[in-house]
């Protein structure tokens, strides 16, 4: 029996097929090389690109640090005037006295001279037993007495001659209190636009990401103002001594990028990571808290209502209570700008004061005396502090100027229960609407940009909303025990 053959291929198809696999697999090697050198080219460049703009930031950074050690040697070169100011003042004021005194010693050394002059000549006379001389020298002897004592009546030391007392200027020390640094570190966004997208957040369900164009109530959204929201985090800020759920009604963002929150159930302030938003620090406080502000690197403020307080907490090493500031009314809405706190009250109006507590004005109504708010809910203020920006549940957002005067006012349904706000570096205004449920984007002339964000849970409020220095992180916190951190491009 035999067997079949084994057909054999023909040596130039085998070559063929092998060729073609081979070339096959060289051209995906060279493909992923080229891949590969592709990518390594484009690392390089973002590495020189990175290594550029630290240098750079380095340059501006040692400008800076030479600015405020310019303005210190000026500060110090003009106290150094003014000591010498008051010094010469001094030395003027004690030089007319002394000479006048120096003039009074010379007479009284003239009159000791007369005397003792009158005293040997009458002294001669008598031992002399030269009754004429005696007669003529008692006579001078008694006229020089009396010209003498009344030389002495005239040039007695009078009780009512002002000493003269140095008493220091009141304002620079109290000045020097009230400052916490040279002058305001203010970070401007270097995007030059800010683009805004609704963002449609279902949390029982995907978060969902609207890809349309927003058109704003007042028209097509200028690009240059426009922010756009590409992703959605969740972060817990329960901490194991919370003895109830979160319920966060303020939200800032610290000098030094960390955030700040405070947790109105548990009273506590809460500071997060600005990297991972996790807790790394808190404060218990004696009260429930309300709106927080940053003051300085080393100090933020919190208002706490029921106790009619605001509270100073320090931010070196731990949180830790420094110091208070008592208020006559229930304080809910606290802001920091030029040196001023900005405080409301759960009803019609806002106060400012000094750090030192000194109360210093009171916006409640307006020209023709009508009630400016009804129900404020946070309150946020210029750096300079010439626009104070106050939102009211009922009547939506108001603009006073630094004397109260209303700039603008935008009540309405677009802005009805209107809770939180949050000011741009850039110079726009974020607004948290409870009604509505979404966060929208107002120009600071008042111009509607679009809405921002909305949120589809009617479960949860959201009360308390902040952005990162850079702009590149938007937070929402309300009464749950997360925050909802949105990315912004």
């Amino acid at each position: 029996m035999h067997g079949s053959r084994p057909q054999v291929m023909p040596g130039n198809l085998l070559h063929t097929r092998i060729s073609a696999k081979q070339q096959k697999r060289i051209n995906k090697e060279d493909n992923i090389l080229e891949k590969l050198k592709s990518t390594e080219i484009t690392l390089k460049v973002q590495h020189e690109k990175f290594q550029r703009e630290i240098h750079e930031l380095m340059k501006k950074k040692t400008a800076t640090l030479e600015h405020i050690r310019t303005f210190r040697t000026e500060i110090n070169d003009r106290l150094d005037e003014l000591e010498q100011n008051t010094v010469a003042s001094i030395e003027v004021r004690y030089k007319s006295f002394i000479i006048k005194l120096e003039k009074e010693m010379k007479a009284i050394e003239g009159n000791k001279a007369s005397i003792q002059s009158a005293r040997d000549r009458l002294v001669s006379a008598v031992t002399n037993k030269n009754a004429s001389q005696t007669f003529v020298d008692t006579k001078k002897g008694n006229e020089i007495v009396s010209k003498v004592v009344k030389s002495m009546e005239e040039s007695k030391p009078k009780p009512q001659e002002p000493d003269i007392e140095f008493r220091a200027d009141s304002r620079l020390p109290a000045l020097l209190q009230e400052l916490y640094a040279l002058g305001n570190i203010t970070q401007t966004d270097t995007k030059k636009a800010e683009h805004t997208e609704t963002v449609s957040v279902k949390r029982k369900s995907s978060r969902q990401i609207n890809k349309k164009s927003n058109i704003s109530e007042a028209g097509n959204v200028p690009p240059e103002a426009k922010l756009q929201i590409i992703d959605i985090k969740k972060y817990s800020v329960k901490i194991p001594s919370d003895e109830y759920a979160c319920n966060i009604k303020s939200a800032c963002t610290l000098e030094d990028g960390t955030i700040l929150l405070s947790d109105h159930a548990n009273n506590k302030l809460k500071r997060l990571d600005s990297l991972t938003y996790s807790v790394i620090d808190f404060c218990d406080l004696p009260r429930r808290p309300w709106q927080a502000c940053s003051i300085s690197l080393h100090q933020a403020a919190v208002c706490l209502p029921y106790k009619q307080e605001v509270h100073f907490i320090s931010l070196t090493d731990r949180m830790t209570f420094k110091n208070e500031l008592t208020t006559d009314f229930k304080c809910y809405g606290l802001a920091y700008a030029d040196n001023n706190l900005y405080i409301s009250d759960r009803g019609t109006s806002i106060y400012i004061y000094s750090v030192l507590g000194r109360k210093l004005q009171q916006f409640s109504r307006n020209l023709s005396g009508q009630m400016l708010f009804s129900n404020i809910c946070s309150v946020v203020v210029y750096n300079d502090g010439s626009k104070i920006y106050v939102v009211d549940s009922h009547k939506g957002l108001i603009v006073l100027d630094k004397n109260g005067k209303v700039c603008n006012d935008y009540n309405g349904t677009k802005l009805s229960i209107a809770y939180d706000s949050y000011l741009t570096e850039g110079g726009s205004l974020l607004m948290f609407r409870h009604n509505s449920r979404n966060v929208i984007i107002y120009e600071l002339n008042g111009k509607l940009i679009g809405e921002v964000v909305k949120f589809d849970d009617k479960s949860a409020w959201q009360r308390a909303i902040c952005c990162n220095q850079q702009m590149f992180k938007m937070i929402i916190g309300g009464n749950r025990d997360d925050i909802e951190v949105f990315d912004l491009i």
